[in-house]
């Protein structure tokens, strides 16, 4: 059915829902309105389960590089300074792992990037950890976008600041709360203030 097609049969088509809708008794709707609130509060729970598996699974893994030395013996390497946004927060310092970014593999219990936070100590703190895939190496045996436990993976075309080709990315805040969400790039409540060096 064509736009125009469409537009001139909508009228009718919502008169036709306003009649059935009063035709409908006051006990089935009431009763139609709990089940999709129960429906929405199992997918709810079910999600929660999701998020908290996979949170779990980085808090496991990464635990033991608290001691950025730690990190950098299992050879995670400081790559692009400290990342900061514009007003959107920062994504800290991002200690880089080659080996497990050029393997063209996403696996929740080796994330290719550990972040950390820089503090007035001197001393990081791990605060999440990114999975990462070149976009050409995943695409040369996969034909969707990748995902860890139903959470998509952010897309970054080439050109971009990292100086990389283009790339899929996500982001875990396991280890510090993030008032926007778990799984979105940009911590609002991290900062690169503390940092001496450069920044990306």
């Amino acid at each position: 059915m064509k736009p125009r097609q469409l537009a001139s049969h909508l009228p009718y088509c919502a008169l036709g829902l306003l009649a059935a809708a009063a035709t409908v008794p006051s006990s089935a709707l009431a009763h139609d309105e709990h089940a999709q609130a129960a429906t929405a509060q199992q997918h709810s729970g079910g999600e929660r389960r999701k998020t908290n598996e996979l949170v779990k699974i980085v808090r496991q893994v990464t635990a033991k590089y608290r001691d950025v030395e730690v990190a950098e013996s299992d050879h995670y390497e400081l790559m692009f300074g400290c990342v900061s946004g514009d007003s959107s927060g920062a994504m800290g310092l991002h200690y880089v792992n080659l080996t497990l970014y050029g393997d063209g593999k996403i696996d929740a219990y080796q994330p290719e990037i550990v972040i950390y936070e820089p503090t007035p100590g001197g001393r990081p703190r791990l605060i999440g950890a990114d999975y990462i895939v070149d976009a050409k190496a995943w695409h040369a045996n996969h034909n969707e976008a990748p995902e860890l436990n139903g959470q998509k993976f952010h897309y970054y075309s080439a050109p971009n600041r990292y100086g990389l080709d283009a790339f899929y990315t996500l982001h875990v805040w396991a280890w510090k709360d993030n008032p926007t969400g778990t799984f979105v790039n940009w911590h609002a409540n991290v900062s690169c203030d503390a940092h001496d060096g450069p920044s990306k």
